[in-house]
């Protein structure tokens, strides 16, 4: 049997389908880097050709990759789509995808594998299961290490991105917005979420409905009953008036 833990942000996704639909067996986890694990030293993080080079673009790419290698061993990147027709839309030179192939795979180790659809994503990470698995790589426990934070800027994000549908960038918008997580968790509205560019009205009720579930193992506390002294105080208080 071949297991792989899927990230809940890939839900929407097509490629978990694919997987389940070629004998795998899919586990949604709220990862903390990646979107899939395959074994506990391979982890995957999957990217549309144009997320690719909006994120070489922005810089996020080799941050990215950075938390990756912190918590894999081999962490693999897979763009998705048609990087041909992505690089025309964006008008991103061919030679800076090259640059940050090499950077990527020489430089950092990690390498970047190409896709032309979720189907082909999905015949990848199976093929790279089996091959972790079939291993001493199995999986004894999932357990993905936290990546190594600094600053209190860098836990702010970290923790809002444990969120459903948030990733580097809806994160970083959401705190722009409300301040402080403290301030989004007290203050946060559908209506309001919901206009954050990248969420829209379904994944802000999902991001809702987990701020204001309460816990099943939550026990509500009951009053405490008074002591004798305070009775008697009371009482005293009662016939002094």
């Amino acid at each position: 049997m071949v297991v792989i833990y899927v990230d809940e942000r890939e839900r929407g996704s097509e490629v978990p389908r694919k997987l389940m639909a070629l004998g795998a067996t899919v586990i949604f986890k709220v990862l903390d880097v990646g979107d899939y694990v395959v074994s506990e030293r391979v982890g995957v993080e999957r990217k549309s050709s144009t997320d690719f080079l909006k994120s070489l673009v922005d810089g996020r790419l080799f941050d990215q990759a950075k938390r990756l290698l912190e918590v894999f061993e081999k962490p693999v990147l897979i763009v998705e789509g048609s990087l041909g027709r992505a690089l025309k839309m964006m008008n991103v030179n061919r030679r800076a995808v090259l640059g940050a192939q090499i950077a990527l795979s020489i430089d950092m180790g990690v390498p970047t594998l190409f896709t032309r659809d979720p189907s082909e994503t999905a015949e990848l990470i199976l093929i790279l299961a089996k091959r972790e698995q079939g291993k001493e790589h199995r999986f004894k426990s999932i357990h993905v290490k936290k990546p190594r934070i600094g600053s209190v800027e860098e836990w702010q994000l970290y923790i809002m991105q444990c969120f459903p549908h948030v990733g580097p960038k809806i994160a970083r918008r959401i705190l722009e917005i409300y301040g402080s997580i403290r301030n989004f968790c007290s203050n946060a509205s559908l209506s309001e979420l919901a206009r954050i560019e990248g969420l829209g009205e379904k994944k802000a009720s999902e991001i809702i409905q987990i701020l204001h579930a309460v816990y099943k193992g939550h026990v509500e506390k009951k009053p405490s009953a008074r002591s004798i002294m305070e009775y008697l105080r009371k009482g005293n208080d009662d016939r002094t008036q």
